[in-house]
């Protein structure tokens, strides 16, 4: 058996390395492609020739239209169970298996943390006037005793609440799912959606995206939010309304945001989030560890394994 396998969308040229690849050459040939995600018949011309092809999360979008311009693609194996940017009907429909890999948990509630507290301290001021010969320039802010909105209480949630109690912050939380009696179960006090803008002082994101969420933090919500508050979005970028977002912070109703995932990504070069001032924007990284790739990938590894033994694991959808 010699089957072409494509390994795309490794950004920081690290796939090759961070796992052991030669174990599958009993089932055919790895090949890395480092272009960047192109127009729907480039990427035919690039990929056509690929039986396997594995991609990194959601950079680059499988519609209909390329995987239909794929008839040689038998498996598609994605990083994490999830991926938005895979039309899944559509796969399944031309025969193509799709198969995922486990997260590294901690992963997205450190980086998490990191936004938190560089925004709270203003970091990146700080050390970008230390790098221009300068000093101190500014008051940094504090966490103890000031109140944590969670908005989205699942796995990824619960950790983020969990460091908030080390800090000796007040965790508060709410979702259209959440209970009373969940978020007491997790060390957390439930409150309404209004509450949860209202009183946060660092208000963070954890939710799936999905019809019920997109747009969820809209202008209303942004509204209701202390002019000192802050907002934290790891999760996805359509949950925020951007316009309403920029409109804020572009008018200093909310003292700031730190943003790792954008409606549009990479994010666009004239796009207000690079400039203003009073945003810390990171370019999607809140699964992009050592730990998390190396599972990734080894995963990746196991799955294409289990289908070249016709005995395909972790599927999707």
């Amino acid at each position: 058996m010699s089957v072409q396998i494509a390994v795309i969308d490794d950004w920081q040229n690290v796939a090759r390395d961070v796992v052991d690849w030669s174990v599958l050459e009993s089932v055919g040939q790895v090949h890395f492609l480092h272009d960047y995600p192109a127009d729907t018949a480039v990427m035919i011309e690039r990929l056509q020739a690929f039986e396997v092809i594995c991609v990194m999360r959601e950079r680059t979008p499988f519609d209909a239209a390329l995987l239909q311009g794929l008839p040689n693609l038998k498996l598609l194996v994605t990083g994490g169970m999830r991926n938005a940017a895979i039309d899944i009907p559509a796969a399944k429909a031309l025969g193509i298996h799709l198969c995922g890999t486990d997260s590294y948990k901690q992963a997205a509630p450190e980086l998490t943390w990191a936004l938190i507290m560089a925004s709270t301290r203003n970091l990146l001021a700080e050390a970008n006037s230390v790098r221009a010969g300068h000093w101190q320039v500014g008051l940094g802010g504090d966490l103890y005793g000031k109140t944590l909105g969670i908005l989205g209480l699942g796995s990824i949630g619960q950790k983020v609440a969990q460091f908030a109690q080390v800090f000796g912050m007040r965790v508060i939380a709410w979702s259209e799912n959440l209970t009373p009696e969940r978020a007491t179960q997790a060390g957390v006090s439930w409150v309404s959606k209004e509450d949860l803008f209202k009183q946060a002082d660092i208000l963070t994101i954890h939710l799936v995206l999905s019809d019920r969420t997109r747009g969820l933090v809209d202008a209303e919500a942004l509204g209701w939010m202390k002019p000192t508050a802050r907002l934290v979005n790891t999760a996805r970028g359509p949950i925020v309304d951007e316009q309403a977002l920029v409109e804020a912070l572009s008018r200093g109703r909310l003292a700031g945001a730190a943003l790792d995932v954008y409606a549009e990504e990479p994010l666009p070069l004239d796009h207000p989030f690079r400039r203003l001032p009073n945003v810390l924007a990171t370019p999607h990284v809140g699964y992009v560890s050592e730990q998390n790739y190396r599972q990734f990938y080894q995963q990746m590894i196991e799955d294409i394994q289990a289908w070249a033994n016709n005995a395909p694991i972790r599927p999707l959808g």
